[in-house]
């Protein structure tokens, strides 16, 4: 069974532990990070991520709220879209 992936990006002002409580959230709900990338793009914060959500112990509009809520308590934008959606936008 193909495994079932997300990306998630996060924008937002720079500040400490962002890529620490993304990763620690995504960890306890089940989700493993298959691969990273963050840079500060003119002061901003930005990272995108991809992850396995196959094993997760809630549904992916479960996570995106976590994700969104983890987002709003720092002053984050935080949006998650499956990769099969991705994958589908490419071929139009």
């Amino acid at each position: 069974m193909p495994a079932e992936r997300v990306f998630v990006v996060v924008l937002g002002a720079d500040q400490k532990g962002i890529i620490a409580r993304t990763s620690t959230l995504l960890y306890e709900k089940g989700a493993n990070i298959e691969d990273v990338q963050q840079k500060i793009m003119d002061g901003t914060f930005v990272m995108t991520l991809l992850a396995d959500v196959s094993d997760c112990n809630c549904d992916t509009a479960g996570l995106r709220d976590s994700l969104e809520d983890l987002g709003a308590q720092m002053g984050l934008t935080v949006m998650v879209q499956a990769e099969s959606v991705i994958k589908a936008m490419q071929r139009v």
